[in-house]
């Protein structure tokens, strides 16, 4: 059996606890991998590889920095294949939802290499007489990352990039559930030239992350993952002093109101809705339907759900794959076996799917519910998997209310031909990401990703120009140079003079 261990110091190093965890194919249900689980010591040894890289490369040139990630950016997308088919074997997304991952995540890679206008300060001159003052931003050292298992290239992607062209060193904690696209990436990035030590990835459980957070020497932590662990990640590093952008789940909601094109909505509710398998943090899961368009939506949602092709991730055709773990399709089954005694209307059913000849898969099929009310199950957890519900909303008020009501703050969308609706739903809406006949808003790596409310704990949105800010601090500097024609001024006690 394959066995993923830690990358770090630039080589492979072996797991020393004797803790493995099991890695699974989900189309198959058969464990295919086991991965290393960090003690506390090897948190250590991943830190301290980190720490004595920074003594150089949090010195080193911005250009040497870019040469870097220019040549990364080029490994990675001669090998996006390689990368998107370790995806697929190991959460089991389709081939080509992987490749889209991969590409999303070159974005920020491309982002970093541009960082050499990113962190240009300012500087004041002639302030006071003779006095200069500059702002400059400077990297903080060892940073760290723990990512989740259903973007295990993107969003790995979205941190230690920016991170490193900051002039920062990193250590990674994917997910366990699947490792393998951390270690590859780790791998094109040495290849690239990186230094040993500027990335490290590190594979483990609680104890890992628990060693990280409590680490003197990491100076910040970035997180993308459910609310309660986020809003863990943030209060521990934070009570230790480090910085932290820790982003959370979501519920997020379409309003589609009386004037909007049902045949686009639906398709947009249908590619947001069960895409991924419903397995990510932009998914569009709750639909607010406004007046008295309701039945018709469904209908339309219902006529393009049963056409998807649920299968493998490496079949061409399949156009959805299994869940990651048997676990997690068993819990998002029960909030569809559950939601008819809550009150919905059960108009898909999904939980009983399978596919022949792989019948041990983690498998489930599309499940789309109807008047879903606000206080059932279904419409207040994150289910993270392939249901849809749908709400119903008299007016556009009534609508905005009902979202705004949701602890979740993630992303948002509004389907309308109505400019002058659009325009206060972008205001009004209590959300970080909106989208206008747009399902899913992720924003381009040029601008940040992040929510509002308990979809984010922390002040920095991740990539973007916050992500730039998160991964570095700011300097200022008062300068004063004596003219050469003065003589000296001697002591002066007063209070100094600005003009």
């Amino acid at each position: 059996m394959k066995t993923v261990n830690h990358w770090i110091g630039g080589k492979t190093v072996e797991g020393a606890s004797g803790n493995y965890g099991p890695v699974t194919d989900p189309a198959t249900g058969e464990v295919t991998t086991r991965v290393a689980l960090a003690s506390p010591d090897e948190v250590d040894a991943a830190v301290a590889a980190a720490k004595d890289a920074y003594a150089t490369w949090g010195t080193s040139s911005l250009s040497a920095r870019t040469a870097i990630l220019f040549r990364y950016r080029a490994l990675l997308d001669a090998h996006r294949d390689e990368i998107a088919a370790l995806i697929t074997a190991e959460h089991g997304k389709v081939h080509s939802d992987a490749l889209g991952e991969v590409a999303r995540g070159l974005e920020i890679v491309e982002l970093a290499c541009g960082i050499t206008t990113q962190l240009k300060g300012e500087l004041s001159t002639q302030v006071s007489s003779r006095v200069d003052v500059s702002a400059i931003r400077q990297s903080l050292g060892v940073v760290a990352g723990i990512t989740p298992f259903n973007f295990p290239a993107m969003v790995p992607m979205w941190m230690f990039p920016l991170a490193i062209a900051c002039g920062n060193t990193f250590v990674l904690k994917p997910s366990e559930k699947d490792p393998s696209a951390a270690i590859l990436l780790a791998e094109l990035a040495a290849e690239a030239g990186l230094p040993d030590g500027v990335l490290n990835v590190l594979h483990g459980d609680k104890v890992a992350v628990d060693g990280l957070l409590n680490h003197p020497d990491v100076a910040a932590v970035s997180f993308v993952g459910s609310t309660p662990i986020a809003r863990y990640i943030h209060a521990t590093a934070s009570a230790n002093g480090k910085r932290v952008q820790a982003l959370g789940g979501a519920k997020n909601h379409m309003l589609v109101l009386p004037d909007a094109d049902l045949d686009a909505a639906a398709d947009a509710a249908v590619s947001a809705a069960y895409g991924s398998a419903g397995e990510r943090c932009m998914a569009i899961s709750a639909v607010v339907a406004v007046g008295s368009i309701g039945d018709e939506l469904v209908a339309k949602i219902k006529e393009r759900a049963e056409k998807i092709k649920i299968g493998p991730g490496n079949d061409p055709s399949s156009e959805m794959g299994p869940l990651i773990t048997a676990a997690h399709r068993d819990k998002v089954a029960s909030y569809v076996t559950g939601a008819a005694a809550q009150g919905a209307e059960v108009v898909l059913d999904g939980t009983g799917f399978t596919v022949e000849g792989f019948e041990n898969g983690h498998w489930i099929g599309l499940s789309l519910l109807d008047h879903v009310s606000t206080d059932s199950d279904a419409y207040k957890d994150e289910i993270f998997g392939p249901v849809l519900c749908v709400l119903r909303a008299e007016t556009y008020e009534e609508g905005v209310a009902l979202m705004n009501a949701s602890p979740f703050g993630n992303g948002t969308a509004i389907f309308t031909r109505d400019g002058g609706a659009a325009r206060r739903f972008q205001l009004e809406i209590e959300a970080g990401m909106v989208g206008v006949n747009v399902p899913i808003p992720v924003p381009v790596g040029y601008h940040s990703f992040g929510g509002w409310k308990d979809s984010l704990f922390g002040d920095h949105h991740i990539y973007g120009n916050d992500g730039v800010h998160f991964y570095t601090r700011g300097k200022v500097v008062t300068t004063r140079w004596p003219d050469p024609a003065d003589a000296p001024a001697g002591v002066d006690l007063g209070f100094p003079r600005n003009h």
